[in-house]
Parts: structure tokens; C-alpha cells; sequence
């Protein structure tokens, strides 16, 4: 048995099992991520599509994942890695291979690895590790994840880490707490910490019932213009998918609405999904 310090859960984990990310398990008395180097995709992307929009525009990244998650999004694109136990996905790549394929890709206008599709700070032991390598190569890191990992796991990561898109998917404590499982403080805390040593822009998605109030954007603006005007944001439109196929997608004419909202406080504010 021992205490996951990963996230705010700190999940209290028994000998062979697994925390509530389905990724990180106790062996030998020490909590270790089961998913280390286990990937589950990787495509080489443009770096708009993670989205970064200031961020070496026009360039390519290879964008890899894994599996697990420790929000409980009803609404995620990637659920089935997300929430997946890993089954079939037994090969390791080591931190080394990954960082030589990075290298490989330059030729076709590659800038390194972004880190994506699942939740990759629950890995973070892997991302710190591949990070490193990619660094001393001359390229690119990008962290792509829901900011609800712990101080202490980003101080292991931010020195190898050059930019992030990091979701801030509501203002809202209930809803981060009775929607998604998660805590919106350690969100917060994890984004002010990250601006301090890297590029961070941040997406919000936009779900009907949940977080589409022009209320909550005007706080979602005043407070990330709290931190810095400068910081991208990223208003995209929801679309039925997963637990909640039960509402229509989100209006677009609603998404430019809400980036007018934003760009009252924020230099950079830009659509997505419309």
C-alpha cells in the first residue's frame, strides 16, 4: 500500500492495483506509472492542431499518448485511451527510440514531441525522461494536459517542457468537482506556476448547460487576464460524444459570442471546431 502524490487525489493504493487514472500501481511498496513508454498513438501533427496558435506556427510536432486519465470527463474525445485499462498496448518505447524518431521527422519540418492524447502528467516519469533527451537534441517540447497534476510533478517536467496548452474546462468548482471529478485550485495553480518558465495557452470547450454562460467566460477572461493578457485562448465547440450524446453540439454563432466576450480582456482569443 502506499499514497499517489501525482494529483490532488492522492489515491491510497493497494499492492498491484491501480489509482484512479487506471494508470499508476503500487509494486514493491512504491507507486510507479504501469503505462510508461506503453503508447497508444502517434502521428506526426501540425502544432496548431494541439492547438497552439503562437507557438512555432506552421511547424509539425510528433504528438504521442498513452493511456489513462484521472479526470472523469463525460465528454472526452479520447475516451477509449483514456479510459482505457492497456490491454493490447504491451510494447515499451523507450525515452531514447521516441527521442530518435523526433529526429528522424526534421526533415519533414518537425520541432520534437508533444505529449498528448491521453493525460501525460500521470506519466510524468516518462515525459521528464523523454523531455530531457529531446531537449539535448536541439528540439521542441509540448505538453498537452488538464493541468490536474501537483506542483511537485511539474517541477520535475516544466525545466524540459517549452510550451502547453493546458484545458481549463470550467470556472466552476462544483462542476470541476460533480462533473469531471477534478479540482479547479489545482488547475489554477498549475497554470499560474507554468507561465512563469513556458509558452501556456489554454482551450476551453464549450458545453451547452455546463460552462456556456457569457457570465462564466467574462471570469474565465478576468482572471486568466490576472495572470497575463498575453496568454492564447482557445474557445472551441462541443459536439455529442461519449456520455453525453444526449445535447446538440454548441452553436457556433455562441462560440464567436463568447470570443468577443474574451477578447474584451484578452489579446490572443481564437475559435475552434466551427
Amino acid at each position: 500500500m502506499a499514497v499517489c502524490d501525482v494529483c490532488f487525489r492522492h489515491c491510497d493504493i493497494g499492492e498491484g492495483r491501480t489509482g484512479a487514472c487506471g494508470a499508476r500501481t503500487c509494486r514493491d511498496g512504491e507507486v510507479v506509472p504501469e503505462n510508461y513508454g506503453r503508447i497508444t498513438g502517434i502521428a506526426l501533427d501540425p502544432i496548431e492542431k494541439k492547438p497552439l496558435a503562437r507557438f512555432y506556427p506552421g511547424s509539425k510536432i510528433l504528438s504521442v499518448g498513452s493511456y489513462g486519465c484521472n479526470l472523469f470527463c463525460p465528454f472526452c474525445q479520447n475516451y477509449d485511451i483514456s479510459r482505457s485499462d492497456g490491454s493490447g498496448f504491451d510494447r515499451v518505447t523507450a525515452p531514447e527510440e521516441l527521442a530518435g524518431l523526433a529526429v528522424t521527422y526534421r526533415g519533414r519540418g518537425n520541432i520534437g514531441v508533444a505529449y498528448t492524447y491521453n493525460e501525460p502528467t500521470i506519466s510524468y516519469e516518462f515525459v521528464r525522461d523523454t523531455a530531457r533527451i529531446v531537449k539535448s537534441n536541439g528540439m521542441k517540447n509540448v505538453l498537452v494536459t488538464n493541468g490536474s497534476a501537483s506542483l511537485a510533478v511539474l517541477e520535475e517536467i516544466i525545466p524540459y517542457i517549452d510550451a502547453m496548452n493546458v484545458d481549463i474546462k470550467s470556472m466552476s468548482d462544483k462542476t470541476y468537482r460533480e462533473v469531471l471529478g477534478g479540482d479547479l485550485a489545482s488547475v489554477k495553480a498549475f497554470i499560474e506556476r507554468a507561465f512563469r518558465d513556458c509558452h501556456v495557452e489554454l482551450t476551453m470547450l464549450i458545453v451547452p448547460g455546463m460552462n456556456d454562460s457569457v457570465d462564466e467566460m467574462r471570469e474565465a477572461a478576468k482572471w486568466i487576464s490576472g495572470i497575463d493578457d498575453s496568454i492564447p485562448l482557445h474557445i472551441t465547440r462541443f459536439f455529442p460524444r461519449y456520455r453525453l450524446t444526449d445535447r446538440n453540439a454548441t452553436d457556433a454563432g455562441l462560440i464567436y459570442e463568447l470570443a468577443g466576450v474574451a477578447g474584451e480582456r484578452l489579446k490572443y482569443v481564437y475559435t475552434g471546431n466551427c
